[in-house]
């Protein structure tokens, strides 16, 4: 499994409700309602912890779901949210973008 680095987009709107996330893509005005498991993701959505890591210490550590599951299902919601520019994706770490 290749390693994917994670980071939530600064062309975003996004505010908690509830223990979920709404996320609005800036690009396309798309709006997200993140369950729990996938605002787990999101928070956690830094850089530079690897998605296996997240998907291990923050996904499965609190739900109860098996690694490869887990990690799968990520892979999909990492994906979908890419697309719509609202998580940035890398094989390696990704700078904080208040630097770039």
């Amino acid at each position: 499994m290749n390693s994917k680095y994670i980071a939530r987009s600064s062309a975003i709107a996004a505010r908690p409700l509830g223990g979920e996330m709404m996320i609005m893509s800036a690009r396309d005005s798309t709006l997200f309602s993140l369950n729990e498991v996938a605002t787990a993701i999101w928070e956690a959505a830094d850089g530079t912890t690897p998605l296996a890591d997240i998907v291990v210490l923050r996904v499965c550590a609190k739900f109860e779901i098996d690694p490869e599951t887990a990690y799968a299902d990520a892979e999909e919601f990492v994906s979908n949210l890419a697309q719509h520019g609202i998580l940035l994706v890398s094989d390696q770490p990704i700078e904080s973008q208040e630097e770039l």
